[in-house]
C-alpha cells in the first residue's frame, strides 16, 4: 500500500522540464491503470450496462408473458379435446349398441334366410328324387317293352313258317292297298 501512496506522490513531484520517462514500479502502474479503467467503464460502461441489463429484462417478461399465452392456449385446446374425445366416446358407445342390435338384426336374418334355404334345398331333392325315380320308372318300362318285344317276335319267329309268313304279308299288302283306295 506504501508504494501506491508513493506513486501518487510521486507524481506531484515531477520534473516540469519537460521530460517524459517511464515509471517502471509495476504495482503502482497496474493499480492506477486498473483504477483509471475502472473508472472509466464504470462511468460510461454504467448506461450502456443498465440499457442491456433492461433489455434482457424486457426479453425475459415478454419470453415468460409468450409462454403464459402459449400455456393458456394449450390448456384451451386441451379442453377442446377432451369435450371432443368425450364426445367420440359417447358417439363410439352409440355405435357399439347400434351394433350389436345390428348384429343381432342380421344373425336374426341371416338364420331365417339358412332356414329357407334349407327349405328349397328340402324341397329341390325331393323334385330331384321325383324326377330320379320317374325316369328309372320309365327305363324299366322301356326295357320290359323291348324285351317283350323281343320275345314276342321271337315267338313270332319260331312260330310262323314260310306259307304263314308269306300269307301274313299279303293280308297287310291287302289292308294296306284298301286304305289307300279308301283315302284315294
Amino acid at each position: 500500500m506504501q508504494n501506491v501512496t508513493d506513486s501518487f506522490v510521486s507524481l506531484g513531484h515531477w520534473p516540469s522540464a519537460g521530460s517524459f520517462g517511464f515509471n517502471t514500479d509495476i504495482l503502482a502502474t497496474n493499480l492506477i491503470n486498473l483504477s483509471v479503467v475502472f473508472g472509466v467503464l464504470i462511468f460510461f460502461g454504467k448506461g450502456v450496462l443498465s440499457d442491456l441489463l433492461d433489455n434482457r429484462k424486457q426479453k425475459i417478461l415478454n419470453t415468460i408473458r409468450n409462454s403464459e399465452e402459449l400455456r393458456e392456449g394449450a390448456i384451451e385446446q386441451l379442453e377442446k379435446a377432451r369435450a371432443r374425445l368425450s364426445k367420440v366416446e359417447m358417439e363410439a358407445d352409440q355405435f357399439r349398441v347400434n351394433g350389436y342390435s345390428e348384429i343381432e338384426r342380421e344373425k336374426l336374418n341371416l338364420i331365417n334366410s339358412t332356414y329357407k334355404t334349407l327349405e328349397q334345398l328340402e324341397n329341390y331333392k325331393n323334385e330331384t328324387i321325383n324326377f330320379e325315380q320317374q325316369r328309372a320308372i320309365n327305363q324299366v318300362r322301356q326295357r320290359v317293352f323291348q324285351q317283350a318285344l323281343q320275345g314276342a317276335l321271337g315267338t313270332l319267329n319260331s312260330c310262323l313258317n314260310n306259307e304263314l309268313h308269306l300269307r301274313t304279308i299279303s293280308a297287310n299288302i291287302g289292308m294296306f292297298g284298301a286304305m289307300k283306295e279308301v283315302t284315294d
